[in-house]
């Protein structure tokens, strides 16, 4: 959904900006230079673990709280440096006495705990791979994920470990150690987390891994029954820490707070390595989404970075501005979104609101780290994915019969690509090499996303390959419709399908939850309706709208049209082990 509104920032934030001109910095910049940003190891090797924590005590820096956690009950538990680096090493020496050896795979299972991040960083210290899954998960797709992976360690709670691996355990041949972070039970495979750090020591000489040994093992879901598991390496950190520089303008000084969960990708590339490795001081929630709660966290906290999703924003446009009018959030200086594209109404809600936009970015799992981006520096055009990073070089194509052509009319529609390689590329999919070379052609990364290009350079999205709509010869992007609606007063959500007509082809059909205050009736069906003819045009406005409490949406945020079509058609509902909420 384009809107005429743009936001001017280049005067006012370029001179402040890590990257202040975007065009010479695109112009100069090299994936070399970027290495530069980090130290190394001698001979050429590279530890992601190394960059995070143990670099930064030779800048007498180990003083410095690089974790904040905010518990449950608002009590506060600050990690040093230096501390992360002792804990780190112990976790180290812990997975050695266990008789791991290097590339091996250690999952975690574990809400926004210490431990979490003790066990990821110490994992990658130690040269294993580390996996993390979400706590919300149940037993099968826990199941799955340890089996693809061929989990040897696992770290877990002991509640998560009853409810949630206990009943599958004895199909997980493989799976030899559980560490319980809250139990000092030991026998029958469990260990105590608590008790194997105190025996471990506290000097650990970091694992000299080469830059292209697997670190991450990061599992996506799709339209398949079986989650794939993504395979990033030690090389991925050059990205993560230029693009937490660039993308994300951190500095030193700042307090930085990303709301994504470890679980997922997005929570460990930005919510541990970007950060860690900018050495800034990473604010951590362990308490679930509560509009309160995340005001006074950015106040209380001094946030001066805020990294969410769109889902989140939407929940807080949807509550008004009182709450946001009682809080000092004058600390913020820069607020960035992901997961999904932000509709343009909530970023020029969020300049109104705090006095500045949330600058949207695009990447995905495969990716590994932001590829498209809204900086400091640059206008914002609300709805727009921003411009490439620099050194990483984006194009819209078409696809026939295996053939490609680039698009290179202004707003354009085809598919998002991206010349090859780039530092945090995925490096394959564990054990199913056929689908990981099916999204690759002669040199190019085919992302399955639709985009435009504007012609100063701006990226727009449309909507995944398989979700746009065609209809009587118009391309409809489920993006620009659910945009449209959510301008109506009533609506806090939408999600748009593409249901066959024999006339058409294919309609839109709208499923909508509404804000406080409304309530479903005929009479403001009708009214969505109408304000949606009038915005977008009765060839693009949807035929049909439907209430809902609530949306299906993974856990991470995202909403999962795929699903409402394939309930809809009668089809496969694929893999939903990500699945949040889903009131019919």
């Amino acid at each position: 959904m384009m809107t005429d509104d743009i936001i001017h920032k280049g005067s006012r934030d370029a001179g402040r900006a890590n990257m202040p001109d975007y065009r010479q910095e695109a112009t100069t910049f090299s994936w070399t230079e970027a290495r530069a940003l980090l130290d190394g190891l001698a001979d050429g090797k590279l530890n992601i673990a190394h960059e995070c924590v143990d670099r930064h005590l030779s800048r007498d820096s180990g003083s410095k709280v690089a974790l904040r956690f905010v518990h449950k009950n608002d009590s506060i538990t600050d990690i040093t440096y230096n501390d992360l680096s002792i804990l780190t090493n112990r976790f180290a020496n812990v997975l050695l006495s266990l008789g791991l050896v290097t590339g091996e795979r250690v999952y975690s299972l574990l809400g926004r705990k210490p431990e979490l991040y003790i066990v990821s960083l110490g994992s990658l210290k130690a040269g294993m791979v580390f996996s993390p899954l979400f706590s919300a998960f149940g037993p099968e797709p826990v199941l799955s994920r340890l089996e693809i992976g061929a989990a040897r360690v696992l770290v877990t709670t002991n509640a998560l470990y009853k409810r949630k691996v206990a009943p599958i355990r004895d199909r997980l041949p493989q799976l030899e150690h559980v560490l319980l972070i809250d139990s000092k039970k030991e026998g029958d495979g469990l260990l105590s987390f608590e008790s194997e750090m105190q025996h471990a020591s506290t000097e650990f000489n970091v694992v000299a891994t080469d830059p292209e040994d697997t670190a991450l093992l990061h599992f996506t879901s799709g339209t398949t029954g079986r989650p794939k598991g993504a395979i990033h390496v030690h090389e991925a950190v050059v990205a993560h820490c230029y693009t937490g520089r660039v993308a994300l303008d951190l500095k030193p000084d700042d307090n930085y707070w990303c709301t994504a969960d470890p679980g997922w990708v997005t929570g460990t590339s930005y919510g541990i390595i970007a950060p860690l490795a900018n050495g800034v001081t990473m604010v951590v929630d362990e308490a679930e989404f509560d509009i309160e709660r995340w005001y006074r966290i950015l106040e209380s906290q001094r946030v001066s970075v805020w990294y969410t999703a769109p889902t989140a924003i939407r929940m807080l446009m949807a509550a008004g501005t009182e709450a946001a009018s009682k809080r000092d959030l004058s600390n913020i200086r820069f607020m960035a979104s992901v997961g999904e594209p932000l509709n343009p109404e909530a970023v020029l809600w969020s300049a109104d609101t705090f006095g500045k936009p949330f600058h949207d970015n695009w990447w995905q799992t495969e990716t590994g780290g932001i590829m498209i981006a809204n900086f400091a520096s640059m206008d914002v055009k609300p709805g727009s994915m921003g411009m490439p990073l620099p050194g990483i070089v984006a194009s819209i194509v078409e696809r026939d019969n295996g053939d490609v052509s680039h698009v290179t009319k202004p707003m354009g529609i085809g598919e998002l690509v991206l010349k090859t390689p780039w530092p945090s590329m995925m490096r394959g999919y564990l054990n199913e090499e056929q689908r990981y070379k099916k999204c690759f052609s002669d040199g190019w990364y085919l992302t399955g996303d639709l985009a435009m290009r504007d012609s100063d350079g701006y990226y727009w999205f449309v909507g995944r390959s398989d979700d746009v709509i065609k209809s009587a010869g118009h391309l409809i992007g489920p993006f620009e419709v659910e945009s449209a609606l959510i301008e109506h007063a009533a609506v806090s959500e939408a999600a748009v399908i593409g249901l066959p007509d024999e006339l058409a082809g294919e309609v839109a059909k709208a499923y909508v939850a509404l804000n406080p205050g409304f309530e479903p009736s005929e009479g403001l069906q009708l009214d969505i309706r109408g304000h949606a003819r009038k915005r977008l045009g009765p060839a693009v406005a949807p035929r049909e709208i439907i209430f809902r409490k609530k949306l299906p949406k993974t856990r991470s945020g995202k909403i999962m049209r795929r699903l409402l079509k394939a309930r809809e058609m009668g089809l496969p509902e694929g893999d939903i082990s990500t699945l949040e909420t889903d009131e019919k």
